[in-house]
Parts: C-alpha cells; structure tokens; sequence
C-alpha cells in the first residue's frame, strides 16, 4: 500500500482544504493590487501584470515585494488576509477523513498561521491539527523555495520519507519529491509531471480510499 509507512500528514492550505471554486483567494488577489497601487504609485493593470509576475517569478506575490522592492511583509499579509471567510462553508466529511488518518496532521500554508486558523475555523477543520505552519515559520520564504521547506520540515521535526504532502500547485510539490515526500496534487486536473506521484480530484474521496485500503 502506497502510504503504510506515512506517519505525517502535511496539507496545503487554499484551494487544497477548500475547493478552488470559492471566492477566496480573489479577494485576496484583489487586495494584493490595491496595495501594489499604493506602495508602488502603479495602475490597476501595471499593478496586476506585477502580481502575476513576481508569483510566476518568485514563488509569492510577496516574495517579488521583498526581493524588488524591499517590503516588510508583516503589514502586508496583515492587510491581504482582511477578507471575508463566510463564503466559505464546514466540511464535515473531509474533517471526518482527516481525523481517521493515522499519525500527526500538519498545516503548510504559503499564508500566516493566524489566517490559516481564520480558514480552518470556516471550513470547521479547527482542532484537528498537530502543527500549522505559515509562511512566517519559513522566514518569509515562499513554496517552492527549497530553503522554506527545510526550514518548516526541520522545525516540524518530520522525517520525509515517512510524510506525505497534498498540494493543489504541482510546482510545490517538486522539492518535496526530491527530499523523499509521498506528493499528492490535490486538482480537477491531473499534472502529467514525474514528481506528482498521487492525483486527487476529490480530496475527501481519495482520503477515503487510503482509509479502506488499510493504511
């Protein structure tokens, strides 16, 4: 059985333990061009086509801030991360799936651990989690960045031939493959890439399915 020996647990955060149809990270889009606007005296457009790049270019629209122009990224995610939760709604059946897995379960967000727990409570997977870890614990280095993974990993303490990482960004998944990660891609889509060794369009189902083969 492909996960028998996983002791560890690690999930992504947005568009993993929600579905990518929610209007979340939008709103958080939304906010990161208004501040490119005023930080940087741009355009809507200017500061978008910014937004797009620096992710594309550096891992995290905050990255490209810091690594470009030198900004300090507390009030920025402070500020990106004020956004509505109510669109999102509880999840019951993943929450039961993920209690069932056997061995520790652990947050890995490129967010903050105060907004991973905003959504979290949203989506009533609250109090299930043995660590949660935000962008802030890997010195503001973003997925994929292997430096922000052997920072989080290390002070998790986990062993990564005995972890598994669900992701909705296949890219993400790249350094955990190459450090010894069971890597599943958490998408609609299946990404035809050597590191992605597990697809799972439905998070909850595939959950379910390593539960009834015994792991």
């Amino acid at each position: 059985m492909p996960f028998d020996h996983i002791t560890t647990w690690v999930f992504d955060l947005d568009e993993t333990l929600y579905p990518p149809s929610a209007p979340l990270f939008p709103q958080i889009e939304a906010r990161m061009v208004g501040w490119i606007v005023s930080a940087l005296d741009v355009s809507l457009a200017e500061a978008d086509r910014l937004r797009a790049r620096w992710w594309h270019d550096h891992g995290t629209t905050l990255a490209g801030l810091m690594r470009e122009h030198g900004a300090d990224p507390a009030p920025f995610l402070e500020d990106v991360h004020d956004i509505d939760f109510s669109v999102l709604s509880p999840d019951p059946d993943l929450r039961a799936a993920i209690v069932a897995l056997p061995g520790r379960k652990v947050i890995y967000t490129n967010g903050t651990a105060p907004y991973a727990h905003r959504v979290l409570a949203a989506r009533g997977l609250d109090g299930l989690w043995d660590a949660i870890h935000g962008i802030e614990h890997a010195g503001y280095a973003p997925k994929p960045d292997r430096a922000a993974y052997r920072r989080v990993f290390g002070r998790d303490g986990l062993d990564p031939t005995r972890a598994a990482m669900f992701e909705d960004s296949a890219r993400n998944l790249l350094v955990p493959h190459e450090m010894g990660l069971a890597t599943v891609h958490v998408a609609p889509l299946r990404a035809d890439v050597a590191h992605v060794h597990h697809h799972a369009p439905d998070l909850t189902g595939f959950l379910r399915g390593i539960l009834a083969s015994g792991t």
